[in-house]
């Protein structure tokens, strides 16, 4: 790939990632664009891996399926940001990473290469754990937001009773118009109907 398509390639991602750096979502020309820029790398990075032979060329593809899987993972989360889509970040580079190290355990052999598969699957445990915490916990920071919105909402409504059966209770001391148009004026006060 000549250097000219390289650097449009690298431009397009990073175009792509500055939307979701900035806290935007992409838009569908940008989602699409994402795609057209992913497939292209990965069909770049596979001709790249023919050149090679035996484990390296193993070891090659294993990264640029990592590097496709990643990438469309979290083009999905740029596209619609949530907990889930991080989640799916998360579990892609644990299994690209855990594919990679197991075609780099393919170069040993005895125990050293069980040792080799048993660190790599470690890893990927590790990695897929730790990415359901953070969505667990980031799950759990989202109902607990929308429970203490609502517990606002109820106790700034009994408020306003509250408020409102006060001055109320003033306006008994009065009789005739004089207490209607001071019920009425605490009705308004207080965002009664």
């Amino acid at each position: 790939m000549n250097k000219f398509k390289f650097t449009a390639l690298s431009a397009a991602v990073c175009f792509a990632l500055s939307a979701s750096a900035m806290g935007g979502t992409m838009s569908e020309a940008q989602y699409k664009q994402a795609a057209e820029t992913i497939s292209a790398k990965h069909l770049s990075d596979e001709a790249a891996c023919q050149a090679m032979a035996g484990n390296s060329k193993d070891i090659c593809m294993a990264e640029a399926n990592g590097r496709e899987s990643v990438a469309k993972a979290e083009r999905e989360e740029m596209h619609e940001s949530s907990n889930e889509h991080r989640y799916d970040v998360s579990i892609a580079k644990a299994d690209s990473a855990y594919a990679i190290a197991k075609e780099k355990c393919d170069d040993l052999a005895g125990n050293v290469q069980d040792v080799c598969l048993k660190q790599a699957q470690s890893a990927q445990t590790s990695a897929k754990s730790e990415a359901k915490r953070v969505q667990e916990t980031a799950d759990a920071k989202a109902t607990a937001r929308e429970t203490s919105a609502e517990a606002s909402k109820k106790a700034a409504a009994s408020q306003q009773e509250a408020a409102y059966a006060l001055a109320k209770e003033k306006c008994d001391v009065l009789a005739g118009d004089a207490q209607t148009t001071c019920i009425m004026e605490a009705k308004a006060l207080h965002g009664q109907t």
